[in-house]
């Protein structure tokens, strides 16, 4: 009896509090900074689901108030953008971790556009939750507050569909099924509200940060691609069709075991030289 009224609660039970983690992002001709257009799709996302289940919505940036580009996610949609002070030496992803807790969604971008990002901080800040995170999103519905639906993008045009436990960290795709719309009316509406808070936990220490240097990129890396040996009729159909190319899926054994199974394809395709 207990669990069908657990169950039914979480059917019952709505989404309250939806956080979306925007980041500054580049021009790729002028290097000039702007909104990022990864998150600006979460963004839409993320506004669709707060108006259907009645949710606030919050907007967060963590960096720089000061930066003029983050105006442009007011005229996006939001109403306001919070903006926790963070240092260049301040870990952004523990510093915004702690501010989302307990919300029941957080959304952002797959990955910044500065440059060669990692795309690490949505699975940092899932981590630092403790919540699970769905990657590659292009479409999210939440019936309720206790699961969502995320259809995730695959390569080729196939999609699937996930369901994840909430709360979640979900990554949104760049093809994501959204149109943001800029306004500027909304523009001069909305507001940017810096947050300060004390930074001692959060900095790197004083030898960490010396260890590293930050400038302009000199090369691109170089990607690791075995040599193609089919004829040119085979990987046209390949690039039609999801027939298997070979290779192994390892999903059992050590991180070590996993290890030397890549470090052995490495070799056989001549990829490395040890």
């Amino acid at each position: 009896m207990n669990a069908r009224n657990d169950s039914r609660n979480d059917s019952q039970r709505r989404i309250e509090r939806i956080a979306v983690l925007v980041s500054v992002g580049r021009h790729p001709v002028s290097g000039v900074p702007r909104h990022s257009r990864n998150d600006a799709l979460a963004l839409d996302l993320a506004r669709t689901l707060a108006q259907r289940h009645h949710a606030r919505l919050d907007v967060l940036h963590a960096g720089d108030a000061d930066d003029p580009a983050l105006t442009e996610y007011l005229a996006l949609g939001a109403t306001e953008v919070e903006v926790l002070s963070c240092a260049p030496s301040d870990d952004a992803a523990r510093r915004l971790a702690e501010r989302v807790r307990g919300y029941d969604l957080v959304l952002t971008g797959t990955r910044a556009e500065g440059a060669h990002d990692s795309g690490m901080l949505p699975y940092s800040v899932a981590a630092a939750l403790g919540v699970p995170i769905v990657g590659g999103a292009v479409d999210i519905d939440a019936e309720s507050g206790a699961v969502a639906v995320v259809r995730q993008f695959l390569p080729k045009g196939l999609r699937r569909r996930v369901q994840t436990a909430l709360p979640a960290v979900i990554a949104v795709h760049p093809l994501a099924n959204a149109q943001p719309h800029y306004a500027y009316a909304r523009l001069r509406a909305g507001a940017i509200r810096p947050q300060r808070a004390a930074s001692m936990s959060m900095s790197m220490s004083a030898a960490e940060a010396s260890a590293w240097t930050v400038g302009p990129i000199e090369r691109k890396p170089v990607r690791l691609v075995a040599a193609e040996k089919r004829s040119g009729h085979a990987r046209m159909l390949s690039a039609t069709t999801t027939e298997s190319r070979g290779g192994n899926v390892v999903n059992e054994g050590s991180s070590v075991e996993k290890a030397q199974v890549i470090l052995a394809y490495l070799r056989e395709h001549q990829l490395i030289d040890y």
